[in-house]
């Protein structure tokens, strides 16, 4: 049965609601500005059938003499809110032109390229060579990213208040586009535990792309989620995967299930509840240093592509699978699958 795909948004909705209940006038008429942007495409999106599920699971990625190469296009959408792709940019191969946030996401969605493919051989988001669209000024100071699931991500300029530019920060770029390389290999349903786990996949790689374009090991990095676009409201970031909970003043995400949040909002939390499997993550990658896309990020994505994840798999779902592949990567008794464990017993999900 088809599924409906949403946009998938780097800002939380409880964010900008707690802005609008706390903030200045002027900051509280921004966030609802954003809001409301949100919301429109949001009922828009939700009478498209994402045709995805057990073909995606199919698909190889592409490997050998191939791919290597992205294949990017940049729009200026004149600060509209169409969804349909304006005027062409910047287009692959072509120089840098003059504006900041054009050349921001061509070099982001590159350097995100770059990474699935030197560390995974994976061709683009579906592992055969797709095209990468970015439209970037979409919207008057709107002050969000997103994904709309099918093949398109979306940039604000922000109000220089809460946020600035959503294209300065790469992990921000690496973070939407995960959210195609999810939809194509798991399809996690954007709801609950599952929705958590698919805003922690893009936080995870959107932070390694971050990581490996600095050269940062797993201790050198801030593990810090969009600290380029927030403004002084939000600062010092979105989000924290060190230490969910005190990116900035408005963040409430948990370190560990016990502090797991039940609520119908946000499709039952997934950008509050995301802050345990980032911290899950966090751990391991530092318990076992070095790079963290090499060992870590190799067992994550693995996971991610090992077909018993289903779409609406559970953290602890998705921790035995972790535990499974490291042993499978590296064997049973492994200085990596007691990392893994150690991760998930820091969050305390069982394993």
């Amino acid at each position: 049965m088809p599924r409906h795909s949403p946009i998938h948004c780097i800002v939380p909705p409880d964010i900008l609601q707690a802005v609008i209940k706390e903030g200045s006038r002027e900051e509280r008429e921004s966030a609802l500005d954003t809001m409301a942007t949100d919301q429109t495409f949001r009922l828009a999106r939700a009478a498209v059938a994402a045709t995805l599920g057990g073909f995606q699971r199919q698909l190889k990625v592409t490997g050998g003499g191939t791919g290597g190469k992205p294949q990017r296009t940049i729009y200026d959408q004149r600060n509209g809110e169409s969804m349909a792709v304006g005027t062409v940019a910047r287009s692959e191969g072509a120089p840098p032109v003059k504006d900041a946030a054009v050349n921001e996401a061509y070099d982001g969605f590159g350097a995100t390229y770059d990474f699935f493919w030197d560390v995974f051989e994976r061709n683009s988001i579906d592992g055969q060579g797709m095209p990468i669209h970015g439209l970037v000024h979409f919207g008057k100071a709107y002050g969000n990213a997103f994904w709309d699931g099918e093949g398109n991500m979306f940039f604000g300029d922000g109000d220089e208040q809460l946020f600035t530019r959503l294209t300065k920060s790469i992990d921000v770029i690496g973070h939407e586009l995960t959210h195609g390389v999810t939809q194509y290999e798991a399809n996690l349903a954007y709801s609950h535990q599952s929705g958590a786990l698919n805003e922690s996949m893009s936080d995870v790689f959107g932070s390694l792309v971050k990581q490996r374009h600095l050269g940062q090991s797993a201790t050198e990095a801030d593990w810090l989620i969009g600290a380029e676009v927030v403004g002084p409201t939000l600062a010092p970031a979105l989000r924290s995967m060190k230490e969910p909970g005190t990116a900035n003043q408005y963040d409430k995400q948990p370190a560990d299930m016990a502090h797991f949040l039940n609520t119908p909002a946000d499709n039952g939390g997934v950008h509050t509840n995301s802050g345990i499997p980032n911290r899950a993550f966090y751990v391991v990658a530092t318990t076992l240093g070095g790079n963290a896309w090499e060992d870590a990020g190799q067992i994550w994505y693995e996971s991610l592509r090992d077909p018993v994840l289903r779409s609406n798999a559970t953290f602890r779902a998705f921790a035995r699978i972790t535990v499974r592949q490291a042993q499978r990567l590296f064997g049973a008794g492994s200085p990596q699958v007691q990392a893994v464990k150690d991760g998930w017993e820091a969050t305390k999900v069982p394993v």
